[in-house]
């Protein structure tokens, strides 16, 4: 058992109870260390949080926090226990599985993902906010090795950025902001949403865009997305702010790749990773539609 998890433990018993069984490494994580535990018959995830996350947008009495209110909406597991200045939190286990891409098309999961994402957004403000312009601007400076288009790609940001402020749909709200698939698990009691370490408040449209980015969701799948989230069919405008936000995703997990190359200690080719991202960004960039959608975001603004 690895020391740092041997002596969180220690420090958990005297409330959760004993320890049985041995823990098991969780797989999938490319930010923390999480294994799954039973202490006092509770199954349980005690995660570790990784070494220097705070450049990556995460502040973790946020992430507390917005798990803490994603379980009482029933679409999160319930936090069972902290140690926050060693870095730990432990939350139930969730039986589960994460949703495939062809599962999430389905327009009753679609929905149910949509109304999930829209009642935490609808919940009383964090006291953080995810900010992801100025993350993608800051992270050029973590010493990774940027590619020679960031300023171009920074532009190009930073024109979006311009396009949808001021308009009332793009008012921060709380945020999930890192909607992968390992994220979004199919359990017997419904939906459940993990991993809440990025949460904080920023536009709606970015989770939005993160989910459809990560998920490979088609231009039908996007239009479904917005008239489940808003309850009507996708306006021309929606549907501008959503291809415009699937950019700033791509870019936002594209440094955060090159800043886990300086800044993690796990054992994950981050530079793999960006390198994917930054190839989806490009393609994204290129797009012929980029255009019209940020004319149309601003002049409806």
């Amino acid at each position: 058992m690895p020391g740092e998890l041997a002596t969180a433990l220690r420090s958990l018993e005297p409330a959760l109870g004993a320890l049985e069984g041995e823990p098991v490494a969780l797989d999938g994580g490319i930010t923390n260390r999480n294994y799954r535990v039973t202490l006092g018959g509770a199954p349980l995830v005690v995660r570790l949080c990784g070494k220097q996350t705070g450049p990556l947008g995460i502040d973790r009495d946020t992430e507390c926090l917005a798990a803490e209110r994603a379980s009482e909406l029933g679409i999160g597991p319930p936090v069972v226990a902290r140690l926050p200045a060693e870095g730990v939190l432990v939350c139930a286990f969730v039986d589960g599985v994460p949703l495939e891409q062809e599962e999430l098309r389905r327009p009753r999961v679609l929905g149910e993902v949509a109304a999930a994402l829209r009642a935490f957004h609808a919940g009383p403000p964090l006291p953080t906010a995810f900010a992801v312009f100025r993350l993608v601007a800051d992270q050029r400076d973590l010493g990774a090795a940027v590619p020679a288009d960031h300023a171009e790609l920074l532009g190009i940001a930073h024109r979006i950025e311009r396009a949808l402020a001021g308009h009332p749909e793009h008012a921060p709200v709380p945020c999930h902001n890192d909607l992968l698939r390992a994220n979004l698990l199919r359990t017997a009691d419904g939906l459940r949403l993990v991993d809440w370490e990025y949460a904080g408040m920023n536009d709606r449209y970015f989770d939005l865009g993160n989910l459809a980015a990560n998920n490979g969701l088609g231009d039908e799948d996007e239009h479904a997305l917005l008239a489940a989230y808003w309850g009507e069919p996708a306006t021309a405008r929606r549907l501008a702010a959503l291809g415009l936000m699937r950019f700033v995703s791509d870019f936002r997990e594209a440094m955060w790749g090159l800043a886990q190359t300086v800044l993690s200690d796990l054992d994950v080719d981050y530079a793999a990773y960006a390198d994917e991202h930054f190839a989806r960004l490009r393609e994204r960039a290129g797009d012929p539609r980029v255009g019209a959608w940020l004319a149309r975001a601003a002049r409806e603004s």
